[in-house]
């Protein structure tokens, strides 16, 4: 199980039933020691103005009702104790195999993407080592963990530029 990588998955659960799921599960990997494998358990939640009486307020709500999100390494014992928590009926998936969210997936929810084997973050200083523009510094403001490569604005000719850059020739200051 060493090569074994948690994602995140998503259990569908009856409405209104997302944090009881949440707090069960979270219960259950206290209980059972599984802290290794269930790593996070997320009910997504979005700040909303509302307006009442020309009052503005801001409340929460949750950004996928009757879903719960959950990182962990699937097996047969992670997946018996989300599947038997009261109020979820299932994993997202075809049939009752449960299928991962794709980084564009969860990027596009606005959710954080793990950064495997970046040794930066976006909005980090960097400065080019190698290649065109070497000893030139930038912004990083994208970060392609497939191809391995960062999309860093340089100062060009008094303009921020981006400029795509492998993640080998840049280093962070």
């Amino acid at each position: 199980m060493a090569d074994a990588e948690a994602r995140w998955y998503v259990a569908h659960t009856y409405s209104g039933y997302e944090n009881k799921v949440k707090m069960d599960i979270e219960k259950t990997i206290e209980n059972r020691g599984l802290q290794d494998q269930i790593l996070e358990v997320s009910v997504p939640m979005l700040n909303v103005v509302k307006e009442k009486d020309d009052e503005e307020k801001i409340t929460q709500q949750k950004m996928f009702p009757a879903y719960v999100l959950i990182k962990m390494i699937m097996n047969d014992d992670t997946w018996y104790v989300v599947r038997n928590t009261r109020g979820v009926t299932g994993f997202v998936g075809p049939g009752s195999k449960p299928v991962p969210l794709t980084d564009e997936e969860m990027a596009s929810m606005g959710l954080k993407v793990d950064a495997p084997n970046a040794p930066f973050s976006i909005g980090d200083s960097v400065i080019v080592k190698s290649g065109v523009w070497e000893d030139t510094t930038g912004i990083v403001r994208q970060i392609d963990h497939q191809n391995r490569m960062v999309t860093i604005n340089i100062d060009m000719f008094g303009r921020e530029t981006p400029v795509e850059i492998s993640f080998n020739d840049v280093e962070v200051l």
